[in-house]
């Protein structure tokens, strides 16, 4: 009775069971992931703040610097695209004395035409070169004195437009080059900016916290260093004072009067600037960093020139020209536009430019200040000169 059973297999499980297949599968699962990790690289360490501080403005430095180029070949294509302008202008201008002469030759065929010699003057008109025309036809013994004349008027001025066509090619050739430069150095900055922009978004909110006070931190050591210059200043200049009060003292006598007068020009004289400042610089610079304090809260702006943002040549060859002193555009240029002064001799108005690239240029106010378009996402604003590596100082004037 108990034939009618199903036999079963010794271990209870049948082989055509679904686990067996998803067991199976899962093993090989884990046995391919085990493998991936194995061969997988290692990642990258998470870069720490001051590695990012430090490349950071190590990019804001190259975009600087990119910033110049970007000037320089703006400059550039400016000058050349006046340059082609008045180019075509002349072209134009000539086309149009070339066609008056061609007008006269013309009225010189139908004068011909009407005495039977149309067919020697439409070769004249249409030929490429009317003098070779006339060697061979020995047609200028023919022609009248009035006709010679403006036939050579004729030729001069094919060979003028000719000359101006290649100088406009020319100057077009140097165009297009000028603004291959100029989209280069562009993409250049947007490039070192993005990069920048990139490395500090991917900071926690911790970490930008830690890189605010280390930015802190690099401004008050900055802030010390320019307070150092402030009393080594006003030490050079009280001594100054002294030897100039000095120096007068024997001129003045023992009258009260005249004691009374030598302290009326003691402070004139320094209202006006004493010791080695000359009057005129004094006046120029005085018109420099009224400027340049009128800016102060403007954004930077990367090749900007004003009036409503600044890049850092933008704003010192901005603020220069307030005093009529025209600088170049680049801060490569402008540290060879003027007399070069140490850092413990700076008067304000003084361009001190940082870095060994010279890619930053600020204008000096005195005690260790300066006025400058600091970098991208900041404001025109007063810093210390030692926030960044100087590289020299320049009086403009």
């Amino acid at each position: 009775m108990a034939s009618h059973r199903k036999s079963r297999t010794r271990s209870g499980v049948r082989t055509n069971s679904p686990a067996v297949g998803i067991t199976t599968a899962a093993l090989a699962s884990v046995t391919l992931l085990s493998t991936q990790s194995a061969n997988a690289a290692p990642t990258e360490p998470r870069p720490s703040v001051e590695e990012v501080q430090k490349k950071v403005d190590d990019l804001y430095r190259q975009a600087g610097g990119a910033t110049q180029q970007y000037n320089k070949a703006k400059e550039a294509t400016d000058k050349q695209k006046r340059a082609v302008s008045r180019v075509l202008d002349e072209v134009a201008k000539r086309a149009d004395k070339l066609n008056e002469a061609r007008r006269t030759l013309g009225s010189f065929a139908a004068e011909q035409y009407r005495e039977g010699g149309l067919t020697q003057t439409a070769a004249l008109l249409f030929s490429d070169s009317p003098q070779a025309y006339f060697e061979q036809t020995q047609m200028m013994d023919r022609l009248s004195d009035r006709q010679s004349a403006v036939l050579a008027d004729y030729q001069a001025q094919q060979a003028a437009a000719a000359k101006e066509r290649a100088e406009a090619t020319k100057s077009l050739e140097s165009l297009t080059e000028s603004q291959a430069t100029l989209r280069t150095s562009k993409e250049n900055v947007q490039k070192k900016l993005g990069t920048a922009r990139a490395l500090l978004s991917r900071l926690t909110a911790e970490e930008q916290e830690r890189l605010a006070a280390l930015e802190r931190k690099k401004e008050e050591e900055a802030r010390r260093k320019a307070e150092a210059k402030a009393k080594e200043e006003a030490r050079a200049q009280a001594e100054a004072e002294r030897e100039r009060q000095q120096a007068q003292s024997p001129a003045a006598g023992t009258g009260a009067g005249t004691d009374s007068g030598t302290g009326t020009g003691t402070g004139s004289g320094t209202g006006s600037g004493s010791g080695s400042a000359d009057s005129g610089y004094a006046t120029k610079a005085a018109k420099v960093l009224a400027f340049a304090r009128a800016q102060i809260g403007k954004p930077y702006v990367w090749g900007a020139s004003g009036p409503s943002s600044y890049d850092c040549s933008g704003l010192t060859q901005a603020a220069w020209r307030e005093a009529g002193v025209q600088l170049p555009r680049t801060t490569w240029e402008q540290v060879e536009a003027g007399t070069r002064v140490a850092t413990g001799d700076l008067l304000p108005g003084d361009l001190v430019f940082f870095y060994d690239d010279i890619s930053h240029v600020g204008i000096y106010i005195g005690d260790g200040m300066m006025i400058h378009a600091p970098k991208p996402g900041a404001n025109v604003r007063e810093e210390s000169i030692y926030y960044m590596p100087i590289y020299g100082s320049v009086r403009p004037a």
